[in-house]
């Protein structure tokens, strides 16, 4: 942070978590002209709504800071840009990831371009992640870096923003790793120091995720088949599940020595999906995955003649791999074959630490 002016203004998004408070604690001892705005998001009618406390806990830690508090009421476009979006999806067989829209239509959409207009210099959050600013022909560069905290790096789910976000955007956390984060936030005397981290939906909080599809998608029971195409069970619906699952529906045609079944395809029409014992799943692994709606994070595409990394799920390791392009289509083409390729997800591609951006699996 300190290649940036320390009377700037920055508005962090604070939502009354350990993460996000200390960022804005760092910022104010750093001598940042720090606004706290809590987002106030869409949450599910029929499940307990913690936000009030979650808003509290963000004011009575910008009360400790002595810094200006703001509420965002984004309830509307989270509900439409996010919610709405992921249901959407999934009634047509696709597992999105929600936390990768919010990022780009909340945090950094939504959130970014209001706090810009209020005057807002920066915006940060408390992503573990980090950018990285460089000097390339007389114009700065920006790059998105992995956090150093590898357990927690969330680069991942922000794989959509811009070199015009990242020229306004601030980690403050990035170069720490959650222990420390902790440790910080008891040295800094913030009453949320022991607060658990938060789970779920982002700004939705834990809920039962298929309990949660089932009220808005009226899923019907069909029929398990096997690698040979044999019924040997049921389950709740297809829309409700994932490739590689491997708990929540019913096999009735089992021995004793079978082994657990992983879900390897699924078909939405006919209202089915495809099961393999583990011995068997990796006959489904796939060494070429094809992308769309990809995105840089800077201004420079991919090399096709170069081997980078890619992961396909959340902390997954990362994998080698290389690309080829058709049109606006990418094909990633992995060193080793991937399990549970999954459509709708995101694959995001790494040059060592450095985050280059991704695309959606097709």
């Amino acid at each position: 942070m300190e290649h940036i002016p320390k009377n700037n203004k920055v508005f962090v998004g604070m939502s009354g978590g350990v993460d996000s408070s200390v960022s804005a604690t760092l910022l104010k001892k750093a001598g940042y002209d720090v606004t706290g705005v809590f987002i106030k998001a869409w949450h599910p009618p029929f499940l307990e709504c913690s936000w009030k406390e979650d808003r509290r806990d963000a004011m009575n830690v910008a009360t400790l800071l002595e810094i200006p508090f703001l509420t965002f009421d984004l309830e509307k476009e989270y509900k439409k840009e996010v919610i709405d979006t992921m249901l959407a999806d999934y009634k047509k067989g696709i597992t999105s990831n929600p936390d990768v829209v919010c990022n780009e239509k909340i945090k950094f959409g939504v959130f970014f371009n209001k706090a810009r207009k209020m005057g807002a210099d920066y915006i940060a959050t408390g992503h573990y992640a980090q950018v990285k600013h460089s000097l390339s022909r007389r114009k700065t560069a920006f790059t998105l870096l992995a956090g150093k905290d590898t357990n927690k790096d969330q680069t991942y789910f922000l794989w959509k923003i811009s070199q015009k976000h990242l020229k306004h955007a601030l980690f403050p956390i990035g170069h720490l790793e959650k222990p420390v984060v902790r440790k910080l936030a008891k040295e800094f005397s913030l009453l949320i120091a022991d607060k658990k981290d938060s789970q779920g939906l982002c700004f939705v909080g834990p809920v039962d995720f298929k309990s949660f599809l089932t009220r808005y998608l009226k899923p019907k029971k069909g029929n398990i088949l096997n690698t040979k195409g044999k019924i040997i069970g049921t389950h709740d619906g297809a829309v409700l599940y994932t490739i590689g699952e491997r708990r929540g529906f019913t096999i009735t045609k089992k021995s004793p020595h079978d082994m657990p079944y992983y879900i390897v395809s699924k078909n939405i029409k006919k209202n089915t999906i495809t099961v393999a014992e583990k011995m068997d799943e990796h006959l489904f692994y796939e060494k070429e995955v094809s992308i769309s709606n990809v995105s840089w994070t800077s201004d420079v595409q991919a090399a096709l003649s170069k081997t980078y990394s890619a992961r396909i799920r959340y902390r997954q390791p990362l994998q080698k791999c290389k690309l080829t392009k058709k049109g606006n289509k990418y094909n990633v083409i992995f060193q080793k074959p991937q399990r549970a390729i999954t459509p709708g997800q995101s694959l995001v591609l790494y040059d060592g630490k450095i985050c280059l951006g991704g695309g959606i699996i097709i």
